[in-house]
C-alpha cells in the first residue's frame, strides 16, 4: 500500500512539474457544472452548464497577469402542476476580465479574481392560455464579480472551481490550457 501511494505521488508531482503559471499569451477554457443560482423559477431546476475562456493579455509587473475572455452559461426550470406546464430558460453571455496571481510557489495553481459584464437572456413559456406572466421576465445587462482557481494535473489539463455570479453561484469542472 505504501508503495502504491509513493508511486501515485511521484507521478502526480512529475505531471504537475510540466505546468506553468498563467502568462501573457496563455489561454484557458473551462467547462463547468453549476450549483445554486440567483435566477428565479419554480419546480425542478436543470443543471447549469457554462463555458468560459481566458486569454492572458498584459503582464502588469510583479506577480500577475490580466486576462480578457468570454462566458456562456445556461440553466432552466420546469414546473408542471395544476394542469399546466411552465418553463424558464436563462442564457448568460458575457465578457470578462481577471487578474491571475502568480505569487504562489505552486506553478500548477492558477488563482484569479475578476469581473464580468453579461447579458442575461430570459425566456418564459407556458401551455396555459394565461400569458400574463410572459412579460414579467425581462432580459437585461448585469455586472458581476468572480473568484476562482485552477489546478493543473498536467501541462494542459486540470480542474477548476469558481465562486460568483453567472448562471450559478458555484461552478466546478474541467479546464484546458492551450
Amino acid at each position: 500500500m505504501k508503495k502504491a501511494i509513493i508511486i501515485f505521488l511521484a507521478i502526480s508531482f512529475s505531471l504537475s512539474a510540466y505546468s506553468q503559471q498563467f502568462q501573457v499569451g496563455s489561454s484557458a477554457a473551462n467547462l463547468g457544472i453549476g450549483l445554486g443560482t440567483a435566477l428565479g423559477g419554480l419546480g425542478k431546476a436543470r443543471p447549469a452548464i457554462s463555458i468560459a475562456l481566458d486569454y492572458g493579455m498584459w503582464d502588469i509587473g510583479g506577480p500577475g497577469v490580466i486576462s480578457l475572455g468570454g462566458y456562456v452559461g445556461n440553466t432552466g426550470y420546469k414546473y408542471a402542476d395544476l394542469g399546466y406546464t411552465a418553463k424558464w430558460n436563462y442564457t448568460t453571455i458575457g465578457v470578462r476580465g481577471a487578474y491571475h496571481y502568480n505569487g504562489f510557489k505552486a506553478p500548477q495553481l492558477d488563482a484569479y479574481a475578476g469581473m464580468m459584464l453579461g447579458y442575461n437572456i430570459v425566456k418564459y413559456s407556458s401551455d396555459n392560455q394565461d400569458n400574463s406572466f410572459v412579460n414579467n421576465y425581462a432580459s437585461g445587462l448585469g455586472f458581476s464579480g468572480f473568484l476562482g482557481g485552477r489546478w493543473f494535473f498536467s501541462q494542459q489539463f486540470g480542474a477548476f472551481a469558481e465562486l460568483g455570479y453567472g448562471v450559478s453561484v458555484l461552478n466546478a469542472g474541467i479546464t484546458y490550457k492551450f
